[in-house]
């Protein structure tokens, strides 16, 4: 009995050596392949980049060739300088169907070849207007066209978009140089290592293949014992936080209520209040006068901001114990749902709100309604008497490194611009704090709650806003969201 288990122990072992042996030289094999694969691929790129620098130079210099025609012909009236003219704009059509047909590698350079061409089709019907001009014996039709220096123009931007173009391939020639090289070096190395390891390794994977069979079983026995402890530490944390759990449901449900009864007993009184002076006002306005009036009115509008400051402070107060689960939000809609709401007081006001595309985003959506409504509302609120508002709604993508977890954070960034009254750059701060007004109440009306309502909503989300401005020259508000909400996303109890 005791052979035959040494005789198993023999074959695993010697099954584990093959296995070795087997790998490695699949291993090398792939190696092998990944490297010819990225000489290739480094090659193609090369070559690529190439041909697209050439096509675009070839161009420019056909340009610079049809436009030299073109003035010459202008300035002398010799057909000589036509020949040069005609073989450049027939080299033109031909060359530009040529930068159509090649591709770049580079992100966003298909969109820059793009406006070139635009740009050069624009160059092409400029010279052949001038110059059909000049045949036609309209000299001075054709000068005064190449006077207003539009073609000087439209060939400054072509050049700047050749040279933005043809850097941009240049660092990712320069690039790939490097990476060719890198991969030439590696592959070098990666070849003698190979050879010396596998030898090495072949030993070294026997040896080591017997001592692991002979401290398998120590190693299992501790291996058990550190489960049975993580199990036991495991048990002991889920109990710690369903304990956390159902005390936080409490606390939830204990904030809701009591923002409840305090929203209904505070309401109570006031609608007494503002009923009681409705009488009032209708049944003793005679014997009352001017003054009594005045005072009743003074009445009604503080039990109206009371009220107001009530209802302000409960929707505060719901925003994280009545949240909605996040689900896939299209801010587009959500702003133009915002600005159909709005279309009185945009109206009013002769405002313009510029929107750029905005992204489908991971959010609550009735929430993100209230982060725009109070948001849009300030800037056509916040405004000088003599001036539209002007709004602007833009976003870009933003990708942070951080350094302490080595990871990349991906954020979504918002940002709303006005042309209001704008404010000190020293409150920036203050204004999200609750019930922080920098007017009085006679200027503008709100219960100064409504951008803490919009940090909270935010904050919710896992992301942060801030406020940049100065006195009287517009605000811009930057919300910043992490692509991954749903992760930071505090929910409420059903």
């Amino acid at each position: 009995m005791s052979k035959q288990k040494q005789q198993g122990k023999a074959n695993v072992t010697w099954a584990a050596f093959i296995v070795v042996v087997l790998s490695i030289i699949v291993g090398n094999a792939f190696l092998a392949l990944n490297t010819i694969q990225g000489l290739t691929q480094t090659q193609k790129s090369l070559d690529n980049t190439s041909m697209l620098t050439t096509a675009i130079e070839k161009l420019h210099l056909s340009i610079v060739q049809a436009e030299s025609g073109q003035r010459g012909y202008l300035l002398t009236e010799e057909d000589d300088y036509l020949t040069p003219y005609y073989d450049a704009i027939g080299q033109l059509e031909a060359q530009t169907k040529h930068v159509k047909s090649l591709r770049s590698e580079i992100d966003g350079q298909a969109e820059r070849i793009a406006e070139l061409l635009l740009l050069v089709e624009r160059k092409i019907r400029e010279l052949k207007k001038t110059v059909n001009l000049a045949l036609d014996d309209k000299e001075r039709r054709a000068l005064n066209i190449v006077n207003t220096h539009s073609g000087r123009d439209l060939y400054k931007q072509i050049r700047e978009h050749i040279n933005e173009i043809q850097d941009r391939e240049l660092l990712f020639k320069v690039s790939h140089f490097s990476k060719l090289a890198k991969i030439k070096n590696e592959a070098k190395i990666t070849f003698a290592i190979t050879a010396i390891t596998s030898a090495l390794l072949i030993i070294g994977m026997f040896i080591m293949t017997r001592l692991n069979l002979r401290n398998a079983a120590q190693y299992r026995l501790e291996l058990e014992n550190q489960n049975e402890t993580l199990a036991g530490k495991v048990s002991e944390r889920t109990q710690e936080l369903t304990l956390y759990s159902d005390e936080l449901s409490r606390s939830n449900r204990e904030l809701e209520e009591f923002a409840f009864v305090a929203s209904h007993d505070l309401q109570e009184p006031l609608r007494k209040i503002q009923a009681f002076s409705d009488r009032l006002e209708t049944m003793f306005k005679d014997e009352l006068g001017e003054k009594g009036m005045d005072y009743i009115g003074r009445m009604k509008n503080a039990a109206q901001r009371m009220s107001n400051l009530i209802n302000d402070l409960l929707e505060f107060s719901r925003i994280t114990t009545r949240g909605k689960d996040f689900a896939d939000t299209n801010l587009n809609e959500v702003v133009s749902d915002i600005l159909s709401d709005l279309e009185i007081a945009i109206k009013e006001s002769n405002a313009r709100v510029d929107v750029e595309d905005l992204p489908v985003i991971q959010a609550d959506k009735s929430q993100m309604q209230q982060l725009f409504l109070n948001l849009l509302s300030n800037a056509v609120k916040f405004r000088h008497p003599d001036v539209s508002p002007h709004i602007k709604i833009s976003y870009v993508h933003e990708d942070i490194f951080s350094a302490d977890h080595n990871t990349h954070l991906s954020f979504q960034v918002i940002t709303i611009k006005d042309n209001g009254i704008g404010f000190s750059q020293d409150y920036a701060d203050k204004i999200f704090v609750p019930f922080q007004r920098l007017h009085g109440r006679s200027q503008y009306k709100g219960t100064g709650i409504g951008l803490s309502v919009c940090r909270r909503i935010v904050e919710r989300h896992g992301g942060t806003i801030t406020a940049q401005s100065k006195d009287g020259e517009g605000a811009t508000f930057v919300i910043k969201l992490p692509v991954e909400a749903a992760l930071f996303t505090l929910q409420g109890e059903a």
